[in-house]
Formats: C-alpha cells, sequence, structure tokens
C-alpha cells in the first residue's frame, strides 16, 4: 500500500511539473499532422536547396548559371543560392534576372567566352523556359529547380518563429500577471497600460527627442518613460487595494478605464508616427536570426524564474497568496510584497507595451484592447490557480504558448473568427476546472 502510495505521489508530481509541457508537445503533434501537405519551396530556402543538389549532384568543380525572373522572391532564391555555391566554392559563371531573352543572351555570353556550363539553377517558373535546348552543350536536363516536399506548415521554420514572436508581447506581461494572480489578486489594467506606455514612450521621443531624428539615448529614455508611468499605475492600483482595502477586479478594472483614457487623451486619439528608424529594433528587428522580442522573452522569464524560485522575494510572493493572514503573523511583510507585484505588473506591461509600438514603428492608444484577457488566460492555462498560492513561472510561458499554438493551427486550418472564440474560451474553462477539481481532491 505505501509503495502504491508513493508510486501515485511521484505520477502525481510528474503530472503537475510536467503536464503542462506534454499538452504543448501533444497539440504540436496534432497539428503537425493536421498540416501536413506539399510544399513548393520559393525564395531563398529554394535557392539554397538547388544549391546543394547541384553540388551533390555535380560537385564543387561545377560551373554554374543561375537564371531567376525580376521578382523580389526570385532576387532572394539567387542569394540563397550564391551563399550556398560560395561557401562550396562552386564557380557562379553568371546570375540572370530578367526574361527568357535575358537568360538566352547571358548563356550565350558565357559559352562564347569558352567556359563550359554544368547545371543551371532555375526556379519553378524559370527552368520550364525553353530557351536551354537551343544550346546543344546545355539542354533542359542540366536545368535543376526547387522539388515539392511533404512537411507541415505549421512545422516551418518561419511559422515557428512567427508563433514565438507574437506569443512574446503576452509572455511579457503574463510574468507579472502570473505574480499578481499567485498572491490571489488580479490585474485587468494591463491592456490600457500597454496603450498608455506606447502613446507615452512616443510622445517623449516626438516631443523632446526630434521625432523621427532621435538618438539611441533618447529612444532607451523614452522607453523607460513608458515603462515608468506604468510601474506608477501598478503601484497606484497597489496602494489602493493595500491601504485602502479596495478588492484587486474593482481597483484594477478603474485603472483599465483611466490608464485608456489618458492614452486617448494624451494622444489626442492619434496614432504618433513620428519615430525615428532605429526605434523598430527592439519589437521589429531580429538577432541571429531570432526576432528580438523573443530573445526579450527568454531572458525575462529566465530572470523571473530565479526570482520565484530562489530568492526570499519570491517565498513572500507565494506566501501571501497561500494565507496572508498566516504570512503576516510569520513576519511576512504581505502589504510590501503587495505593492511590489503590481508595481512590477505595471512595469511588465509598459514594457509590453514599448515593445508593440517598437514593433508597429508607432505610438498608438488602440494598443493593448482585449490583452488582459489573453494575458490571464495564459498564466490560468499554465496552472496558476486563481485562488493563489499556486503557480510557476515557466507554466505560465507554456500556457502562453499553448494558447498560441491553438490560434496559429486555427488559423492555418482556415477556422472562422467565431469558432477560435469558442474554442479558446473553452480551453480556459477546462483549465480553471481542472484546477477546481485538484483543490477538492486536496481537500478531501
Amino acid at each position: 500500500m505505501n509503495t502504491q502510495s508513493r508510486h501515485s505521489r511521484i505520477w502525481r508530481s510528474i503530472a503537475n511539473d510536467y503536464g503542462m509541457v506534454f499538452v504543448l508537445l501533444l497539440l504540436i503533434a496534432i497539428l503537425s499532422v493536421l498540416t501536413l501537405e506539399e510544399q513548393n519551396p520559393t525564395g531563398a530556402e529554394a535557392g539554397k536547396l538547388v544549391a546543394r543538389e547541384i553540388i551533390s549532384r555535380d560537385g564543387s568543380s561545377a560551373t554554374v548559371v543561375i537564371v531567376a525572373e525580376s521578382t523580389p522572391v526570385d532576387a532572394a532564391f539567387v542569394r540563397g543560392a550564391e551563399e550556398v555555391f560560395e561557401a562550396a566554392g562552386v564557380n557562379v559563371a553568371v546570375s540572370v534576372t530578367g526574361k527568357p531573352a535575358d537568360a538566352r543572351r547571358q548563356i550565350e555570353a558565357v559559352l562564347d567566352a569558352g567556359s563550359r556550363i554544368d547545371a543551371v539553377a532555375a526556379t519553378g517558373d524559370t527552368a520550364s523556359w525553353t530557351i536551354y535546348d537551343r544550346f546543344e552543350s546545355v539542354g533542359q536536363s542540366k536545368c535543376v529547380s526547387p522539388q515539392p516536399y511533404l512537411w507541415p506548415t505549421f512545422a516551418k521554420l518561419d511559422n515557428v518563429l512567427s508563433v514565438a514572436n507574437q506569443t512574446a508581447i503576452y509572455a511579457i506581461i503574463a510574468i507579472g500577471m502570473t505574480m499578481v494572480i499567485i498572491t490571489a489578486g488580479i490585474d485587468l489594467s494591463v491592456g490600457s497600460l500597454v496603450a498608455l506606455a506606447s502613446v507615452a514612450a512616443a510622445l517623449f521621443i516626438r516631443d523632446f527627442g526630434g521625432g523621427k531624428d532621435a538618438g539611441v539615448a533618447v529612444m532607451m529614455v523614452g522607453c523607460f518613460v513608458g515603462m515608468a508611468v506604468c510601474a506608477i499605475a501598478g503601484l497606484f492600483n497597489g496602494v489602493m487595494i493595500t491601504r485602502f482595502g479596495i478588492p484587486p477586479f474593482i481597483a484594477t478594472l478603474a485603472m483599465m478605464m483611466m490608464a485608456r483614457g489618458l492614452a486617448r487623451r494624451f494622444s489626442a486619439e492619434l496614432s504618433i508616427q513620428q519615430l525615428p528608424e532605429s526605434f523598430k529594433w527592439m519589437g521589429g528587428e531580429t538577432t541571429m536570426g531570432i526576432p528580438n522580442p523573443v530573445i526579450l522573452m527568454i531572458v525575462l522569464y529566465v530572470l523571473a524564474h530565479v526570482v520565484m524560485s530562489m530568492t526570499v522575494f519570491g517565498r513572500y510572493v507565494y506566501a501571501v497568496g497561500g494565507n496572508a493572514e498566516a504570512a503576516r503573523l510569520s513576519g511576512v511583510p504581505v502589504k510590501r510584497v503587495t505593492l511590489a507585484v503590481y508595481t512590477l505588473c505595471g512595469a511588465l506591461a509598459g514594457l509590453g507595451g514599448v515593445v508593440l509600438s517598437s514593433k508597429l514603428a508607432t505610438g498608438d492608444p488602440k494598443l493593448g484592447l482585449m490583452y488582459e484577457l489573453d494575458v490571464i488566460a495564459a498564466v490560468v492555462v499554465g496552472g496558476t490557480s486563481l485562488m493563489g498560492g499556486e503557480g510557476r513561472i515557466l507554466g505560465t510561458l507554456i500556457g502562453a504558448f499553448i494558447i498560441a499554438v491553438i490560434k496559429n493551427g486555427m488559423n492555418l486550418m482556415n477556422v472562422g473568427a467565431p469558432d477560435q472564440q469558442i474554442v479558446l474560451g473553452a480551453v480556459v474553462l477546462l483549465a480553471v476546472l481542472i484546477d477546481t477539481l485538484k483543490r477538492r481532491r486536496g481537500t478531501t
């Protein structure tokens, strides 16, 4: 009996710690199967595939001609092929972008110069041109074009990065929301704070930094101003809750309306677009192929995990949510912890607003609409109890990705917006139901 009880505890611990990871992996597997279809590579990806096939067939000593049309996609094809050929030491006699007549003239010039042509790297369209058969030493047989292959649309690298990039802002805000909900609170104002931070940062850069001519230092200060304004709003929420005993739902609901109104008033209900091009770096650029918001999200989650699992402050947060009165009697500064949590939540909502503003290169009072619901859903689906005292930072990250994966999968399968709302509502309800059943089982 003791052995069975011990095994039961082990499996329960595994389910609690890794259950949501299994759910996420299962969703990925299901969507990969459902979106499996024939892929027709284009752009740089196609160019690299063709180049590798030519190198595999003819070796690195081959002399190659690249033929593409004059479109941005075909220009990317040429760049991708040239990149692989250059790395392998393959001689590219000429790269042609244009019409069949252009390709014919260039191939003729290469042959007249006494050079041989071992292969033609062509796009799907240019491979069907008949000009190659006009040259006896070339012919259609030497054309290599990208071949279709079976692969899940969901699992394509650009789609995966897109999902991560779209999730990053929600996930960043959800760090603060997780701390708030662990203390048995709630913050409905984060969506409006996103708009307030966006407007505050953009106004500072436009009015005090020179607008489109603003330097990096001014932009950093502007971003800090946006975060600071929202941190103050979060502190105000905390004061209303701890000093005056206003329920978190009411206090943050009021702030939700006030923050949105302030954003609209300060911006005169207009978007602010007089921002420098370099402002896009934080939210709209990549580093080593990874979107910068995703890198920021990862760094913040590592820091938050350390804070919540290895510091005194983290233990205090859990203690306040588990039993605030018992925590107070044990020496935990309950009011200060609550103030800190709501201030952090406001600051992170402000950071999310700055990143979103950077991504869109504009300050807009309409940003962040309904973000509070998506953020709360991510926290709840990630296993944090609305009753307080339970939850994990990394669980929230998994919850955010579960919701993002479901949304992306439904978009890929052309599920309508009303049906998407039904599914997402059911997912959140199921997560809360599971938490409720776990608590009932724990009290019996």
